[in-house]
């Protein structure tokens, strides 16, 4: 939020520690609090966070800030403290010393007795003005007085604290704030021994850690969270100060670094940022009160940028041998740098740089040359700051150099994003000769590929294309900038091309070949016949034997097979196999978790459920490391995010929607994995009712799907889109968007995920009147997946061919169809697609004549009978009430239509569908049907109990798992095991883990011993 002038954060971060010792501090009087902490760490935020807590409700908080540039009058603080006291002593008796302060307090002249002779005595008239403020303090009932900033504290402010505290007010807490490397000596000794009966406490403020930065630029952006990244780079470029933070986020939102999209907040490119206004006014103001070596040692440091040995620092700075230590020293004891272990630098990255900003640009130059000469001989050499270094010392051909072996060691540690960073650096402010040109970009090409960054850099790359390089770097530049174009989506045609024409160069590198012919074997450019991408992926495979890499080996096995999946060609199960036989199940370097996530993410959207789970989850596993520790961040969210779809698609909603929502801002920069989680939330907005959401939210996400070319998903949202549709009666809608799905999956030849939305595309169909043209594409479709590997498929074409004999008006087919449908459904597992067959099957039961028996409704039956969500009588069965259509309950058959439309509605509820409850609630009603009165399951049908998931989070703490364990083990944050853990506290009604699991022992004997109600 804005307060005018930068951005606030609405709440305190961090401080709840803090905050609650002040709290009970201050109201415990006497007291003295001492608050102590730096420069911008939120000293001020804390005082008004205390005066608005409910245990301070009966006393007065009166704060009096000093300032750095005083007034004339002395006691200035104090005295600002007083001038709101009027409404508070209108009708207390004061004694005559009071009077004293009419002088003082202009404000309070008519509540105050008169002003006494004077006494022609400075001393004794500044006591009885000491004495007077006493008086009107002890009047006030109880009270805190707070004086902020106590190291610009006057003499005569300081002197009143001491006397003050000697009085020891039964009623008064004293707070005081200040900076403790700033504060006044003498200050510091009046409160360090308080008078007897005065209790002291210190509070002392921290920088705030990555994740309470993130915290608090959430609160500020009004957010319930941001990413990692985003909070890091916070954290690094702030120090954790919270004033720091709100004025880099007022910078960036200036700058529209940070813009609403949406009603959100997004992020641009961070770029280098200047140093707030009001922290380097108060640096550069430290800095000149040094002497001159100790000037020259900051100015050094400041080059230095980041902390480094003593020897590294007195090399860079230009002050004498013996001035140098004499400015070390006092360059420390000003506080401006800190020392740690002979490490020394600026205590904040933003002081450093304001001081930097500072320096004439021919002495930074001078700088810089000193500072790289002196850290070359540091062991090991850090290379970036080299490299650094040497390019602001205008010493560019070694720069280069530098710079280059600095990316060789970032790459070889994974640190893809500095190595980019370094060579787009060096390549768009250099000239070097084409060979070291191209060698540099293909470099730069990878680690922009590893680290995200690759859209930033196709420029760069074509333009250095266009030189004359040797035939090997032609072809991995060219193969490089075309996967970058192919994965961003954008000049598909020119990729392709850029790919063909690199695999004659690639000879020398067979792991390259043949990641290009997988890429060819990708649908992309629109154009080509499938079969031309079936012929890659095989040339893909001879190639792939040349490769000595095992790992990179199962990195293309699995991005084949990936290819092959929604292509429904089963030769992607043994490469499959192949993969999990060659990492054993548990995949631990990087491209092998690639492999699991890329084979997992599509076997879920083609229907193949259960090694979806087992593929995601063994990833998951790995990407997340031994306890719970984050080994490859990104992976870990691409992978939960795929997770978190197959629970969507299984039909295991519980906690699904909270879930969701908590993983999207983490998905923030890889749209690629959010899409999914994005999928997951517009679907369940429609199956809750929140139709207008959904329509908004799925229409936003079409978008996102078109722009990713996410083809294998698209039937997911489209088929919920059609959904809609077809309730609203938009059927040209309809048409529009079932035209543009069938052409895209037609020429992308992904046809086993697309199986899923043929019964949506066939209700709107027919809905629109279009039977014949229903009828002909199921039977075109009926061909197509007859070969295909497509699990959905033979569910989803009896789901459509149900539609179509019911508008063809043989409700009895129909009833047969849909049955069969939801049979098929069951195994897989599509719940929510079983109980929509379910409850199709029951209508066109409905719509038959009452001696007239579907095809399939007897298997139905059995199915019915043997589900454990259907409850027997108590949940719809014959027995009950109203079952029977007519009011017979002669034969099972005419009770089946209410059972399986009463089993529909159990599953609805038990997932939270709402829209679904209601739809098939009032048809149930309409036919006479009675809905059973108990809500098994559901979201909010548990109420004291625990839900199924609170259950499983709940029996993992009773056995002693901690929460990163838990949320490792189950797949979900760790917030979300907090809120599980904390309901299942609250339900049942312990104060501790290691009481869970006795009463959790308790219900289950409770549940064994109740009779049977059935």
């Amino acid at each position: 939020m804005t307060d005018g002038m930068g951005l606030v954060s609405p709440a305190l971060v961090g401080r709840a520690e803090e905050l609650q010792r002040a709290v009970a501090a201050v109201t415990s009087p006497p007291a003295l609090v001492i608050l102590d902490g730096e420069a911008g760490i939120g000293k001020t935020r804390l005082i008004a966070e205390l005066a608005a807590q409910p245990e301070l409700a009966g006393h007065r908080v009166l704060v009096g800030p000093c300032h750095r540039i005083r007034e004339s009058f002395p006691l200035g603080p104090v005295i600002e403290a007083l001038r709101g006291v009027r409404v508070h002593l209108a009708d207390v008796p004061l004694s005559a010393i009071t009077g004293a302060l009419r002088p003082l307090l202009p404000e309070l002249e008519d509540v105050l007795p008169p002003a006494p002779e004077p006494m022609g005595d400075r001393v004794a008239e500044r006591h009885r003005i000491f004495r007077g403020i006493v008086e009107v303090l002890r009047s006030l009932g109880p009270t805190v007085l707070v004086l902020e900033d106590m190291h610009w504290a006057d003499q005569q402010t300081a002197d009143f604290v001491g006397y003050l505290l000697a009085e020891s007010l039964p009623e008064l807490a004293v707070l005081l704030t200040f900076r403790h490397a700033d504060v006044d000596p003498g200050v510091r000794a009046l409160v360090a021994t308080p008078p007897p009966g005065v209790r002291r406490t210190d509070v002392y403020l921290e920088p705030l850690d990555v994740e309470q930065t993130g915290a608090m630029a959430a609160s500020i952006m009004e957010l319930d969270r941001v990413s990692d990244e985003f909070a890091t780079y916070l954290r690094e470029r702030t120090a954790g100060l919270p004033f720091a933070i709100e004025e880099l986020l007022a910078l960036l939102q200036a700058r529209g670094t940070l813009v609403r999209r949406g009603g959100r907040w997004a992020r641009r490119a961070l770029d280098e940022l200047d140093v707030p206004t009001k922290i380097r006014d108060s640096v550069l103001e430290r800095v000149t009160q040094l002497g001159g070596d100790a000037g020259q040692v900051v100015e050094a440091a400041a080059a230095l940028q980041v902390p480094v040995p003593l020897t590294v620092l007195a090399e860079t700075a230009t002050a004498t041998d013996d001035g140098v230590w004499v400015g070390v020293e006092e360059a420390l004891t000003s506080g401006l740098l800190a020392e740690n272990d002979d490490i020394i630098g600026f205590r904040h990255p933003l002081a450093a740089q304001a001081v930097y900003e500072a320096i004439p640009a021919h002495r930074r130059r001078l700088l810089h040359g000193r500072a790289a000469a002196a850290l070359r001989t540091t062991d090991p050499v850090p290379l970036g700051q080299v490299a650094h270094h040497l390019r602001y010392a205008g010493r560019l051909d070694e720069w280069v150099v530098a710079a280059e072996r600095a990316a060789d060691q970032a790459i070889a540690l994974s640190n893809d994003a500095e190595a980019a960073r370094l060579l787009e650096d060096v390549l768009r402010n250099t000239s070097p000769e084409p060979e070291t040109r191209g060698r540099l970009a293909v470099k730069l090409g990878q680690a922009a590929v590893e680290a995200l960054r690759a859209p930033d850099v196709v420029d760069l790359l074509s333009e250095i294309l266009d030189d004359d390089l040797p035939g090997p770097i032609r072809g991995e530049l060219r193969f490089l900038l075309g996967t970058i174009l192919h994965d961003a989506g954008v000049d598909l045609i020119r990729a392709h091309r850029l790919i063909v024409q690199a695999i004659d160069d690639l000879g020398h590198r067979p792991d390259m070949k043949a990641w290009a012919m997988v890429v060819l074997g990708i649908p992309m450019a629109g154009d080509l016949d499938p079969e031309e991408h079936r012929r890659w992926l095989s040339e893909a495979l001879t190639v792939v034997p040349e490769i000595e890499d095992p790992v990179f080996q199962v990195f293309l096995l699995g991005k084949i097979a990936m290819v092959q999946i929604p292509m429904g060609d089963p030769a992607w199960r043994p490469l499959a196999e192949r993969v999990e036989r060659q990492t054993g199940g548990s995949p631990r370097r990087r491209r092998e978790i690639n492999a699991y996530w890329s084979m997992g993410s599509e076997a879920s959207y083609s229907g193949h459920h259960d090694i979806a789970d087992r593929l995601l989850a063994a990833g998951l596993d790995a990407a997340t490391g031994a306890d719970g520790e984050r080994v490859e961040l990104r992976l870990e969210r691409s992978l939960r995010s795929g997770l978190l779809l197959m629970r969507y698609l299984r039909g295991a909603w519980d906690g699904l929607q909270d879930d969701a929502a908590e993983l999207i801002d983490d998905l923030a920069g890889h749209p690629r994995a959010r899409v999914n989680v994005d999928t997951v939330a517009a679907c369940l907005q429609l199956a809750q009712g929140d139709l207008d959401g959904a329509h908004e939210s799925l229409s936003a996400l079409a978008a996102v799907v078109d722009e990713l070319g996410a083809v294998d998903l698209l039937p997911i949202p489209t088929s919920a889109t059609l959904r809609l549709a077809t309730a609203r009666g938009e059927h040209r809608q309809a048409l529009t968007l079932i035209d543009r799905f069938l052409e895209t999956v037609q020429t992308k030849g992904v046809l086993a995920p697309a199986a899923r939305a043929l019964p949506y595309v066939t209700e709107a169909l027919v809905a629109a009147g279009e039977v014949d043209r229903a009828a002909s594409l199921l039977d075109d479709y009926t061909r197509k997946l007859a070969e295909l590997d497509a699990p959905v498929a033979p569910a989803a074409l009896e789901h459509a061919r149900g539609h179509v004999q019911l508008a063809e008006g043989d409700a009895a087919h129909a009833a047969g169809h849909f049955a069969a449908a939801a049979v098929l459904y069951e195994p897989l597992p599509c719940r929510y697609e079983a109980a929509q067959a379910r409850e199709l099957a029951a209508m066109s039961m409905l719509a038959m004549p009452d001696e007239e028996h579907p095809p399939n409704a007897d298997v139905l039956a059995g199915e019915i009978g043997r589900r454990p969500d259907s409850g027997g009588a108590a949940d719809g069965g014959t027995d009950h009430p109203g079952a029977a259509r007519g009011g017979s309950t002669g034969t099972s058959y005419q009770a089946e239509p209410g059972r399986v439309l009463l089993s529909a509605l159990s599953t609805y509820r038990e997932l939270g569908a709402e829209w679904d409850v209601g739809r098939v609630t009032q048809v149930a009603r309409q036919h006479g049907l009675s809905i059973p009165a108990r809500y098994r399951g559901g979201r909010r049908g548990y109420g004291s109990d625990l839900s199924p998931r609170e259950r499983e989070v709940a029996e993992l703490a009773a056995v002693g798992r901690s929460n990163r364990e838990i949320a490792a083990e189950l797949y979900i944050s760790v917030n979300t095991v907090i809120r599980h853990i904390t309901a299942a506290l609250r339900k049942l009604d312990v104060r501790s883990r290691a009481a869970i699991a006795h009463r959790l022992a308790e219900l289950d004997m409770l549940e064994r011993d109740e009779p049977d109600q059935n």
